[in-house]
């Protein structure tokens, strides 16, 4: 099958777009990517959907015109890929996460979680069949809805020898530890992208919002006091299977570690830096892990990528490249592969990875465009009845 895979993250950077042709032989998928590329959010619908984002209170008008316009922005994106990524203009189905608006987590537990971005917008603009709204199922068997990715990460990293990891650096980073003679294990580490994305936001009024190549945090130094306090998050000790959001890392988290604190811009992005590296650094020791494949938007930033270098020592860092994968399309490719599972009935989700009690399908089918003619009229029968017509109404 030729399929579109949809995303976006938490970071709302815009929507990943990526395609890949997939076909599964016996037990081995085969995954050929033909092509990715990213959609901008029309800047007026990004600033609402951050503007929506926790702790922020909305209505529900907000938020239906929010699943309206954010599914329109997909319908786009898949179509401007079915013409431009699809050998010959072809594609068999479109798989979106949609975006993340809220994560409900209580005690520890999910209760639900909500993407956005209706597909019957994309059905109708493709004409192609959608799989949507992938975390649900999963939480409803008990699972955190996340991390997904440890789908695609078991695959991907099955067959070492030694313990490996794969780390995506979005919003938040997460990680999946894939070792020899043990059940998988993912979760949420904490913070990636979150806090330092907000931090500039704090310094520039909201005019910006990333640390473009890591200047910033390069030009900063580590602030020990601050960096205890952000570590010292009961957060971190929570033991796996555990996810997280921006409903615990956003603006007011910052505000509130900073607790009047005299602490410089630039010394405040390079202790955010030093925030995700230690702390993924922490979780990858912790399993004895040996290599770390990362991937996402935190992957552009070089002060980033060479403190977790640093920290993971002697753990070597890769990118996703290296084994076939742009980073930054990997969860695209991830969406992809979890529908064409779907769309196939072969349960997705991974029980030791997302908490869940059962392996569960992944996400909900919208149809393609039908062909058949409507029916012109309705005939009721009752059970003894052998004539279909003898109730004619």
């Amino acid at each position: 099958m030729i399929v579109i895979g949809l995303s976006s993250g938490t970071s709302v950077d815009g929507i990943d777009v990526a395609v890949a042709d997939l076909r599964l032989d016996g037990d081995t998928i085969h995954l050929t990517p033909l092509g990715h590329r990213e959609a901008g959010y029309p800047t007026d619908l990004r600033a609402d959907v951050l503007a929506a984002l926790p702790p922020a209170q909305v209505t529900m008008a907000e938020v239906c015109r929010l699943d309206t316009r954010i599914g329109q922005a997909f319908a786009d994106a898949a179509r401007l890929a079915q013409a431009e990524l699809c050998p010959g203009g072809r594609a068999d189905l479109v798989v979106s996460h949609g975006q993340t608006v809220y994560h409900w987590v209580e005690d520890g537990a999910v209760r639900g979680t909500l993407q956005l971005g209706q597909p019957a917008w994309i059905a109708e603009t493709t004409g192609l069949p959608v799989v949507s709204d992938p975390r649900a199922r999963d939480v409803a068997a008990g699972g955190q809805g996340a991390p997904l990715a440890s789908t695609l990460d078991v695959l991907w990293l099955a067959g070492r020898d030694a313990p490996a990891a794969a780390l995506n650096l979005g919003g938040i980073a997460n990680l999946t530890v894939v070792a020899p003679g043990r059940d998988p294990v993912a979760f949420d580490v904490g913070p990636a992208n979150a806090l330092l994305d907000a931090a500039v936001a704090r310094a520039t009024g909201g005019r910006a919002h990333l640390d473009r190549d890591g200047a910033g945090a390069r030009r900063g130094r580590v602030h020990g006091d601050l960096l205890a306090r952000l570590r010292a998050d009961p957060y971190y000790a929570r033991p796996a299977p555990k996810t997280t959001g921006k409903e615990l890392f956003h603006a007011g988290y910052l505000e509130a570690a900073l607790a009047g604190r005299a602490v410089s811009h630039d010394d405040l992005l390079a202790t955010l830096v030093a925030l995700t590296a230690s702390t993924v650094a922490d979780a990858c020791r912790a399993y004895g892990v040996t290599e770390v494949v990362a991937s996402g938007g935190g992957m552009r930033n070089p002060a980033l990528v060479d403190a977790l270098r640093t920290a993971l020592a002697p753990a070597r860092l890769r990118t996703a490249r290296d084994l076939g994968i742009d980073p930054d399309a990997k969860e695209a490719y991830l969406f992809a592969l979890l529908g064409f599972l779907t769309w196939h009935g072969v349960p997705a989700t991974i029980p030791s990875c997302t908490g869940a009690s059962r392996a569960t399908l992944v996400g909900r089918v919208s149809p393609a465009t039908g062909t058949a003619l409507p029916p012109a009229r309705l005939r009721i029968t009752g059970p003894g009845d052998r004539d279909p017509g003898a109730r004619d109404g």
